[in-house]
């Protein structure tokens, strides 16, 4: 794929969606943004409203997408991501990725588009083998209260492969790691922008368990840099099969916990909460296949990705 095509990303509004806009319309897309705004937020994208090759459309991606002109990828983005959103909306998590993956698989059909969906390593579940590779099949329950996240995307990816069979739609799957920086809701309920808000404020930061578990956090723009590594490689076998797009240094909570008091000088203490239902206790990449393939690796470490983020909630908070 080359500059000057046209692109429709749903979810577009959201963290990752808004990055993913806003480099797209850098590289010379024409973008067309679709987001019902549930869990995504216009400001995101206030900053392209002006710029001619980019145009926002309040939608719901559950509903039919009629769409003018062609299109030449499709990427899904739309979804609640975070516990505290898909816990306080199960159901449209369920519909989205279940009614909204069909019905951007459908436009995708129609316009002969290249498809991408933006899976996530909640298919990987509370896993028995780390790091996870692609070939992992998981080990998630399929009735706990987080279910509605992890199979809705476990769906998602079996319906993507179902076009990519029977319909010969070009499809990728990424499965999107523990990402973060600019943009992230102060009050999603993620890991960094919790510990980070929190600190801030100067009050404890809350671990759940003993803060053992691990995880490995990738910074925003070197998981754009991999989605479009994929959306722009050339068709073949290798698209069928998923691709982990993360960093694979692998940290405790714990640790994260004391290196975002340490970066932003907070006087805040460490306080344990019991851990939530199915709460991974292990969670990192295998990227060999993104390494061999796509030919792309993380290049932000913690240390200076965590700044770039904290200097963004600071100025939220200012």
């Amino acid at each position: 794929m080359n500059p000057a095509m046209r692109a429709v990303v749903t979810g577009g509004a959201g963290f990752l969606g808004s990055h993913l806009c806003e480099r797209l319309v850098d590289l010379g897309y024409e973008v067309l943004c679709l987001d019902n705004l549930l869990t995504g937020n216009e400001q995101n994208i206030a900053h392209l409203l002006g710029n001619s090759r980019f145009r926002f459309l309040k939608q719901d991606v559950t509903e039919r997408m009629e769409i003018d002109g062609p299109v030449d990828a499709v990427l899904h983005f739309a979804s609640p991501a975070s516990p505290i959103d898909y816990l306080d909306l199960p159901i449209q998590t369920l519909n989205v990725g279940s009614v909204g993956t069909h019905k951007a698989l459908a436009l995708a059909k129609e316009k002969k588009a290249r498809f991408l969906l933006a899976s996530t390593s909640e298919v990987y579940g509370d896993p028995l083998v780390n790091p996870q590779p692609e070939s992992y099949w998981g080990n998630v329950n399929p009735i706990g209260p987080r279910s509605v996240y992890d199979e809705a995307k476990r769906f998602a990816e079996a319906i993507t492969m179902a076009y990519r069979r029977y319909y010969q739609v070009d499809t990728r799957i990424v499965r999107i790691f523990n990402t973060y920086g600019p943009r992230m809701r102060p009050n999603d309920g993620r890991v960094v922008s919790n510990f980070i808000v929190q600190a801030l404020e100067r009050r404890p930061l809350m671990i759940y368990g003993n803060g053992s578990q691990t995880r490995s956090f990738c910074y925003v723009s070197d998981l754009i840099s991999g989605i479009l590594s994929l959306i722009q490689a050339e068709p073949g076998d290798a698209m069928a099969i998923p691709f982990n797009i993360g960093n694979p240094e692998e940290r405790t909570v714990r640790n994260l916990a004391w290196r975002i008091i340490a970066l932003t000088g907070s006087p805040s203490a460490i306080e344990a909460r019991d851990l939530p239902v199915d709460d991974p206790k292990v969670r990192c990449p295998d990227i060999t296949r993104a390494k061999n393939i796509l030919g792309w690796r993380p290049e932000v470490d913690l240390d200076q990705g965590l700044r770039l983020t904290i200097a963004h909630f600071r100025k939220q908070t200012s």
